[in-house]
């Protein structure tokens, strides 16, 4: 928690010094002054970044790394399965209702084409089940 805290102000910090210089180079004063006022300013922000703590940036990327890992390990092959069958479902049923509708409202042409579709469609779903269950 208080290696969040830390990024976080350091964040908020490096996000005030630059406003603030991108204030000043908009602030009504003369060109001599608004220069040392931004070397000024430059001096903090090369301060506030020797302060980062390298230590507490590689601690936060290993943790995010682990964090990816853990998910990728979530992402097993019965739930890839699962998924995938219920998305061969809804293209089987999108399919079937494209026919429906072509038999309905278009030529025998345009009906022809949407059974096509639809058996190709059945065909490489199944194909991809088959291979996700070989694995």
């Amino acid at each position: 928690m208080k290696k969040n805290k830390k990024s976080g102000a350091g964040k908020f910090v490096l996000g005030a010094t630059i406003g603030t210089a991108l204030g000043l180079l908009f602030a009504p004063r003369t060109g001599k002054e608004t220069r040392a006022a931004i070397k000024e300013k430059a001096g903090d922000l090369l301060q506030k970044a020797k302060e980062i703590d390298v230590k507490e940036v590689r601690e936060n990327i290993e943790q995010k790394v682990a964090n990816i890992v853990e998910e990728m390990k979530d992402l097993d092959k019965e739930k890839v399965l699962k998924i995938a069958k219920k998305k061969a479902n809804d293209l089987k049923n999108s399919a079937e209702d494209l026919v429906s509708y072509a038999k309905e409202k278009a030529t025998p042409v345009v009906e022809e084409a949407a059974i096509a579709l639809k058996q190709k469609a059945i065909d490489v779903t199944k194909k991809v089940l088959e291979k996700l269950e070989e694995k």
